[in-house]
């Protein structure tokens, strides 16, 4: 059994806390977590993948245990997500790597993969969106606010940061509920509890729209580069359903798709199936 390390990385003004585990010269498998979350989703994957890759899983910034300048001298936007966690890869000296994305970790990893596509080995996407066809019809507030950005719109996204939609809603859709413990939910209800923390995550949903727009981008960079992708999904994913996975067929013909019976936390229940898919994808795409 592999030992995980807890680490800052100071890029700019952002201290970027990771874990890493694994050789130090194997290859590279970086984790992006979602939302709410941060890099404690990946607490049960790292072990199962870090005796054969260098697993490296930084915390967004406004997220986890990521250290950000005060909101106002800091913009959380996708795209200063993407910067700093370039500017991470870099002082890190990651020339290659393969990427594991989940949820707000898709847009991110994916403005990182057209800026250096000769970077990026291969890609698994677990519930992480880069079609329209992936969304729910359970985004009206969000595209209300996006449409409109009000008071009034932005108050009424407010209810997707509450205790009860994360653990109910966001968590619980889909999941086995003898399966799913509490540690993972009720470690992100107390990190939206810090001050600023709903301020923050409200900036971000009415920045995704800006993820939206790059949708056909994205799709582009599949078709130009073809990076080797595998989408592992939650089928019950409230959020983002199954239709998002299968779209990546669309300009990746190749890519492998596995549905699993649980939501959109889909490691919380199974994350041993999640990781024997990346292991064996890993194994044949990297070798050949």
């Amino acid at each position: 059994m592999t030992t995980t390390h807890y680490r800052w990385q100071k890029v700019g003004e952002v201290e970027v806390f990771y874990r890493e585990a694994g050789p130090a010269d194997a290859s590279v498998l970086l984790l992006l977590h979602g939302f709410p979350s941060a890099s404690h989703m990946f607490r049960d994957l790292i072990p199962e993948l870090a005796e054969q890759y260098r697993v490296i899983a930084p915390d967004l910034p406004g997220f986890g245990q990521t250290k950000t300048p005060l909101r106002g001298d800091f913009t959380y936007s996708f795209d200063s997500l993407a910067e700093v966690i370039d500017g991470f890869v870099d002082a890190l000296g990651l020339r290659r790597y393969a990427m594991y994305i989940f949820d707000y970790g898709a847009p991110t990893g994916l403005r990182l993969a057209m800026k250096h596509p000769e970077r990026v080995t291969a890609i698994i996407s677990q519930n992480g969106n880069a079609y329209v066809d992936g969304f729910s019809d359970e985004w009206g507030a969000w595209q209300a606010y996006w449409q409109d950005p009000s008071a009034t719109n932005r108050e009424a996204c407010r209810a997707s940061l509450s205790p009860a939609t994360i653990r109910n809603w966001q968590y619980g859709t889909g999941a086995d509920p003898e399966l799913l413990s509490p540690d993972g939910y009720e470690l992100d209800i107390a990190y939206m509890t810090r001050p600023g923390a709903e301020e923050i995550q409200l900036d971000l949903i009415l920045d995704y729209r800006s993820n939206v727009a790059l949708y056909p981008a994205f799709q582009a960079y599949f078709r130009a580069h073809r990076p080797p992708l595998m989408a592992v999904w939650g089928r019950h994913d409230p959020a983002f359903v199954p239709a998002g996975a299968f779209a990546y067929r669309r300009d990746l013909p190749d890519a492998e798709i596995h549905l699993l019976d649980t939501g959109h936390f889909a490691l919380e229940t199974h994350h041993r199936e999640i990781a024997n898919h990346v292991l064996d994808f890993l194994e044949r795409t990297l070798q050949s």
